[in-house]
């Protein structure tokens, strides 16, 4: 096998022993980027001179005995995280000439574990879409079928994990935008639970939704990111100083005796029939492991789209006023006075489906609908909280698909927002309550396109999520198959 193949810790094993350098594994991960990438377009911005350089400084303290968590492994960041001195567009033209000043809070605890930064990877702007197609920067897609998109918003990530374009990298979830392209691209994708990880230097998109999290090749991988990435932020307003377990300690152990919920809501009509056997597959797997399957209810899921409509835009609505052309990104040419160029700034920096959120949003924050729109929305979410509360009452974790469908072509939904919307379907109501998720491969269609089964557990129950998933990846023994790029 090639080095770009191999996952965190096989390569650490090599790194320990001397059987490899950073600085091979590096060379490896570019080499097939060079390859690959002009087919996947995984990247926004790559960090070719920067990342060899770190990888170098690895190889010298891994001589000196100093090796961290992550030293010597090049990881990919979605280009919605703040990186020193390196453009952060967030798949934007109005910040496509924007370089922060400082690391976000993950950036910098990555790089204190030894990572070796590859590149920002591509995404849907501002981190709105499910399928990477509203990048002002190009379409990115799928290693398995180029003709079809590799999900969203953090598809650049998935497709470069993926494609072997690095050995991991990081997302954003808002909705599902971690799970969801793990799901179309065969990989493992952890959503934590809000608070978790600090959202410092996260650019945000709807700030009581959005979480950082890893796509790696197996969930061992997830277990050694989360330990780097998870704790108490005191920069960041919601970070929660919850105690941090060492999640490796949760693999290589069984869910028997465990009660795993089946939620009756996410087995519905238009679900595709590979999915939805695939997941009665992952249930057989896990009740074989010794774990009781139970049908439960989350009775307020059928709201949940409508809630998160009207939830994510209205602060994306607040969130992106800041981008005005006044203090940094983009700003038109030949305007009349100020506010004729707020307005065209903002008309030419962002895109359809910003603009189409933006307008929903601030609708739905407007006077005289407030009480309508997000006041109901909020008091619903509060319900559907309720939902899994009780849920994890009876159960140890929940068991759902991923995605209603494998990957779709890219250009079939770009106008139907709703049936956009829809691909979400599965993973909205995690973020709605705070709650961690896990997809992991469980299973491929005919056509070879890969399948994802989701996990989900209590607040700050990461560790319970990953016992689980790494039962379910050793039980299953899902093929271990690569695109053929």
């Amino acid at each position: 096998m090639e080095l770009y193949e191999l996952t965190i810790h096989e390569l650490l094993d090599k790194l320990r022993t001397g059987e490899t350098t950073s600085a091979a594994i590096t060379a490896s991960v570019f080499e097939r980027i060079d390859a690959v990438e002009g087919d996947v377009h995984a990247y926004i911005t790559l960090m070719r001179e920067s990342a060899l350089a770190e990888a170098a400084q690895a190889d010298e303290r891994i001589k000196k005995g100093k090796m961290g968590p992550l030293t010597g492994i090049p990881i990919a960041l979605k280009d919605i995280y703040c990186t020193r001195g390196v453009p952060t567009t967030c798949g934007s033209r109005i910040l496509q000439n924007f370089i922060p000043p400082y690391d976000a809070t993950v950036v910098e605890k990555l790089r204190a574990a030894g990572a070796v930064f590859t590149g920002k990877t591509n995404m849907d702007e501002f981190a709105m879409g499910s399928s990477t197609e509203t990048s002002a920067f190009g379409v990115t897609r799928n290693p398995w079928d180029l003709e079809r998109i590799p999900g969203g918003s953090s598809g650049g990530s998935a497709a470069a994990v993926a494609a072997d374009e690095c050995i991991a990298a990081f997302g954003s979830d808002t909705g599902g935008s971690i799970r969801q392209p793990a799901a179309l691209c065969g990989i493992v994708g952890l959503k934590p639970t809000y608070g978790r990880v600090s959202r410092y230097g996260l650019i945000a998109f709807a700030s009581s939704l959005d979480q950082i999290g890893p796509f790696t090749k197996d969930v061992e991988d997830a277990a050694i990111l989360m330990n780097v990435i998870a704790g108490y932020d005191p920069r960041e307003s919601t970070s929660v100083p919850e105690e941090v377990p060492d999640y490796r300690t949760f693999l290589g152990k069984g869910i028997e005796g465990w009660t795993v919920g089946i939620p009756k809501e996410y087995f519905v009509e238009g679900i595709d029939p590979e999915v939805e056997a695939a997941i009665r597959r992952a249930i057989q797997v896990v009740e074989g492991m010794g774990a009781r399957c139970v049908e439960v209810s989350l009775p307020h899921s059928r709201y949940c789209l409508a809630v998160y409509y009207i939830v994510a835009p209205a602060e994306a609505s607040s969130n992106l006023a800041r981008y005005d052309g006044v203090k940094y990104g983009f700003r038109a040419e030949e305007c009349r006075d100020l506010l004729d160029m707020y307005k065209k700034s903002r008309s030419a920096g962002f895109g359809a489906e910003v603009k189409r959120r933006i307008m929903i949003g601030t609708y739905a924050l407007s006077s005289g609908y407030y009480d309508a729109y997000y006041k109901k929305a909020s008091q619903v979410r509060a319900l559907i909280k309720g939902d899994f509360d009780e849920a994890f009452k009876r159960c140890d974790v929940l068991l759902t698909p991923t995605t209603p469908t494998p990957a779709f072509r890219i250009g079939e939904k770009m106008d139907d927002p709703i049936q956009m919307y829809l691909s979400d379907i599965f993973t909205i109501s995690t973020n709605l309550a705070g709650v961690p998720g896990i997809s992991v491969p469980c299973g491929y269609t005919q056509a070879g396109l890969p399948i994802g089964v989701q996990f989900m557990a209590g607040h700050f129950q990461e560790g319970r999520l990953i016992q689980c998933a790494s039962a379910y990846e050793k039980q299953a023994k899902i093929e271990k198959r690569r695109p053929k790029l």
